[in-house]
């Protein structure tokens, strides 16, 4: 089972890949830091310090400007497209390892198309308007 979010986003493919890879700019709209910068087979660590969390992701795959696979939760897959669209770009989140038999399914499918939608709302109000919009979610 997989969930898919979508959003355009009024910046180049490049500023958007630049956004997740660099660890100085991931905390304008996402988690407040990352270890360091995202390379293919690195695993990451990512912390929300608000929430005092952290959790570690592992890159799968980049291409550059393109593309960003990485695993997390366990058996989770998330594939990162970055389509450019007239003069913008679509940003296209698919997380994938959701269990079909899950009791929980729908609750969870829920809970996550609402974190990366809302994440994507983060990541256009920064890059947009440079404004941070991050950990401020109420659940």
């Amino acid at each position: 089972m997989n969930n898919l979010s979508k959003m355009r986003i009024k910046k180049s493919a490049k500023e958007i890949f630049e956004a997740f890879v660099d660890p100085q700019k991931i905390g304008g709209f996402w988690f407040s830091s990352s270890s360091e910068r995202w390379q293919e087979g690195k695993t990451i660590t990512l912390t929300y310090e608000e929430f005092g969390a952290e959790g570690d992701i592992k890159i799968i795959e980049l291409q550059e400007n393109k593309k960003i696979v990485f695993e997390w939760a366990g058996n989770h897959t998330v594939t990162i497209n970055l389509i450019t669209e007239n003069g913008s770009t679509i940003v296209e989140i698919n997380e994938e390892g959701f269990d079909d038999n899950d009791e929980d399914l729908i609750s969870q499918l829920v809970d996550n198309k609402e974190g990366w939608v809302y994440m994507l709302t983060c990541l256009k109000g920064y890059l947009e308007y440079g404004v941070s919009l991050r950990a401020s979610l109420v659940k």
